[in-house]
């Protein structure tokens, strides 16, 4: 799959679950909707993880909000 933002990705999940829901697509368009939908549900859910990852690590520093980079990880000696 092409690199996508979050937005661009749930924007054409939403257009695919659409399609899907309208019923006007043949059965083999059908699967390959769905199959792209799964991919792309797969990449938001990734999204996600890292980004609420990162909001965790900014209220963990210290009890005060500080920017730390997202591969420091919660086990860095602090």
């Amino acid at each position: 799959m092409p690199k996508k933002s979050f937005e661009t990705a749930l924007t054409r999940l939403e257009q695919i679950t659409e399609e899907l829901e309208g019923g006007d697509i043949t059965l083999e368009t059908s699967l390959k909707r769905f199959n792209e939908g799964v991919q792309l549900a797969s990449y938001c859910d990734e999204q996600l993880k890292h980004a609420r990852a990162k909001v965790e690590m900014l209220m963990e520093k210290d009890g005060t909000l500080k920017t730390v980079p997202f591969n420091e990880g919660k086990n860095d000696g602090d």
